[in-house]
């Protein structure tokens, strides 16, 4: 099959079950798949042009809903968390998309950025499972009514505490601000939204149970992808030498895969330990960043 926009041939299906399969795991940290969709379509797939970072926000618009509606429907979605996420990163999300088309248009320069970018989110997660294994806490899963027992009892500008699973979170909205401010930055030029590197830091730096968290970031990825994709397209009138709008096609396509591999990721969530959700996405994200990271240098 053949992208006009994305100049390449590939296998729908291969397309597909790629996303799928990405977005079912990863979706379970509340992440939607696209930092790791982003070096398949480059590596794999030869899309090199900065385009691939706008088709990559389609992925989020269409795969992400269905993965959101479960952690609403279970009642594990932290409004408040949601809600500073999204004003915090779509300012970031509009320069990052400027800065890649301005000073990133090289694929090799592009593969280094995104690999410290990884490189950096595979530290936080490994050494939050080595610390986890030390203090020999791996943790029980959680009982089936825990899971609706998400109770915010207070909302501020200031501050924001919650229960969850019988213990009690509290956490600075103005630090969730000022983490999604850069975050955001990084995604837009990235072209994930974000989510990838939000998620991990809500759970190593902030604290936060990866239970409830992923709701709320997976609903930040998705509403600053969307202005994600709005600004690129804006972009391509303003440099119609380089190719900066998403190509729909591909971008529908993994979508498709993606829609079903989140909805599924979400509703088994509750069954998995939060130290294995780690351990998988730490093991992708690592093996990733070292390739592109060695590639530049080699």
């Amino acid at each position: 099959m053949y992208f006009p926009i994305a100049e390449i041939h590939a296998n729908p299906y291969l397309i597909f079950f790629t996303a799928l399969i990405v977005s079912f795991f990863t979706s379970m940290g509340g992440i939607s798949g696209a930092f790791l969709l982003l070096p398949f379509q480059m590596s794999i797939l030869g899309y090199t042009s900065p385009s691939v970072s706008a088709t990559n926000h389609v992925f989020n618009i269409i795969a992400i809903p269905s993965g959101v509606y479960r952690y609403i429907k279970e009642k594990r979605m932290l409004w408040p968390l949601a809600r500073a996420i999204i004003i915090g990163t779509l300012p970031g999300v509009f320069i990052g998309a400027w800065v890649r088309i301005e000073y990133l248009p090289d694929p090799k320069n592009f593969k280094v950025f995104a690999g410290f970018v990884l490189l950096y989110i595979g530290w936080k997660l490994l050494k939050d499972i080595i610390s986890t294994n030390k203090a020999g806490q791996k943790g029980e899963p959680l009982k089936s009514m825990d899971f609706h027992s998400l109770t915010v009892m207070e909302s501020s500008f200031n501050k924001v505490s919650f229960k969850f699973g019988g213990n009690v979170y509290v956490y600075k909205q103005l630090t969730i601000y000022v983490i999604c401010s850069f975050v955001g930055i990084i995604g837009g030029i990235y072209g994930i939204g974000g989510g990838s590197i939000i998620a991990p830091i809500l759970v190593t730096i902030i604290g936060l149970p990866v239970h409830v968290i992923a709701g709320a970031a997976l609903l930040g990825t998705f509403v600053t992808s969307v202005s994600g994709v709005i600004f690129y397209q804006l972009l391509s009138f303003v440099y119609p030498h380089v190719a900066v709008s998403p190509d729909w096609m591909l971008g529908a396509l993994f979508g498709s895969g993606g829609i079903l591999g989140m909805y599924l990721g979400a509703r088994v969530q509750k069954y998995i330990q939060p130290v294995y959700i780690k351990g998988i996405l730490t093991c992708c994200i690592l093996f990733i960043a070292l390739k592109y990271i060695s590639a530049f240098f080699v």
